[in-house]
């Protein structure tokens, strides 16, 4: 007997600040598809945590270094991914500096809160951005 399961990711949506100033967060222009904007994440490696994961795959999406500051909650949707059933833990992050698109990355931009384009997120990043938005 084989066992299946979801694959498991990681998301951050990661708050961009200047000093005392919030610039806005982290979206991400995919290279792959599904293309248009997303959140910066990854899949967990075996072997690791989910919380190093998600650090790891922001320096390597966006060349920031996070500080995980809480967790946002599990996404786990099956249609969540059109690629396959992906179950996703979302935290929440804050960084300093310039971010620089790598990994699958295509581009790298910050929003303001106010100026997020939900309307070109792909996956259930518009859900997840509309929950944080609910709670900030």
């Amino acid at each position: 007997m084989s066992l299946r399961t979801p694959y498991l990711a990681t998301d951050v949506i990661i708050r961009l600040w200047k000093g005392d100033s919030l610039r806005g967060i982290v979206l991400i222009e995919r290279k792959n598809p599904p293309v248009g904007l997303a959140l910066p994440g990854g899949f967990v490696e075996v072997g690791e945590n989910v919380e190093s994961a998600a650090v790891r795959e922001m320096r390597e999406e966006t060349g920031l270094e996070v500080e995980l500051s809480g967790l946002l909650g599990v996404y786990s949707d099956p249609r969540r991914d059109p690629r396959f059933h992906v179950v996703s833990v979302v935290f929440v992050g804050d960084a300093e500096g310039e971010p620089k698109a790598g990994s699958d990355a295509k581009e790298v931009r910050v929003f303001s809160l106010e100026d997020i384009p939900l309307d070109r997120l792909v996956f259930d990043h518009k859900r997840i951005i509309l929950d944080f938005l609910r709670r900030a």
